[in-house]
């Protein structure tokens, strides 16, 4: 009986341990929504090959994920060239797809 009070208390510990390992995992695989009108702000850099703004930056480093499928979109191809100077400007590295 003298052990009991002690195996309660670590099994508590472990178990709020592992919440917070299960929390931590869960707020890990949110992810953001790939919306290319978020980038609308990247617009003039891509089309003239001028600097990004500041919000163009911030959100194609929110979008990063996203990347990828934007370079795969055909509709996006003649803006590459562009789009991948406006990343380096961003410091955003160029996905490897």
């Amino acid at each position: 009986m003298k052990f009991t009070g002690p195996i309660c208390i670590a099994l508590v510990i472990v178990l709020i341990s592992s919440l917070d390992l299960t929390n931590a995992v869960v707020q890990e695989e949110i992810k953001v929504a790939c919306v290319p009108t978020e980038l609308n702000s990247c617009l003039p850099a891509v089309q003239t090959g001028s600097n990004p703004s500041t919000e163009c930056c911030t959100k194609l480093k929110e979008q990063q994920s996203c990347l990828c499928s934007y370079i795969q979109n055909p509709a996006f191809g003649p803006y590459l060239k562009n789009a991948q100077k406006g990343l380096a400007a961003c410091g955003v590295p160029y996905p490897t797809c």
